[in-house]
């Protein structure tokens, strides 16, 4: 029965009808059930910690926090799809985005950060007028990319490779540590 009209003649009594049922919250304004008051002050506006951040803030825009605005949220890199906490991500992509592959097309290095661009304009001729990091690598650049094996290839094996040997010491470490406690409940 919400946004019915109530005739003036009424309005009164409807005001105090209201009033007995209904509570303005004092926070948001909304009305709300007076029997529902204090759920609604829990679920919408209670004081809580981010459990990231422990940064203290209405209920209702925790979910916003955590989700666009909280400084310990894990984001992923741009450049090399690590996830971090947001508030390391800058500095991170810095050093990442100053990375280098080698373009395929005109068999020049580019950083990473400007690799998008790059590859929008590059035809694949060479570009001489570039100066000392492409003279270093003239000798790699004349011979090709290494033949069966690509770059980003040999990345994405080192990646995995760290990963699965980083797996093999976490299993070794657990099941070392197993054995230490057993030994020490055996004594």
């Amino acid at each position: 029965m919400r946004d019915r009209a109530i005739p003036s003649s009424n309005i009164d009594l409807h005001y105090a009808h209201c009033s007995r049922k209904l509570e303005r919250c004092k926070i948001c304004g909304d009305m709300i059930p007076r029997k529902f008051s204090e759920e609604h002050f829990l679920n919408t506006h209670a004081p809580v910690s981010c459990s990231l951040c422990s940064e203290t803030m209405e209920r209702e825009i925790l979910p916003i926090h955590k989700g666009e605005n909280c400084p310990q949220r894990i984001v992923t890199c741009e450049f090399c799809e690590f996830p971090l906490p947001a508030i390391d991500l800058a500095e991170h992509q810095e050093v990442c985005g100053n990375r280098t592959e080698l373009c395929l097309l005109c068999n020049r290095y580019i950083r990473l950060r400007e690799r998008y661009n790059h590859e929008s304009w590059c035809n694949g001729i060479s570009d001489n007028t570039v100066g000392s990091s492409r003279d270093v690598r003239a000798a790699e650049r004349e011979q090709g990319p290494p033949q069966g094996r690509q770059p980003q290839d040999f990345s994405r094996k080192r990646l995995l490779f760290t990963i699965a040997i980083t797996g093999i010491a976490v299993l070794l470490g657990s099941l070392f540590f197993q054995r230490k406690t057993d030994t020490n409940q055996v004594h």
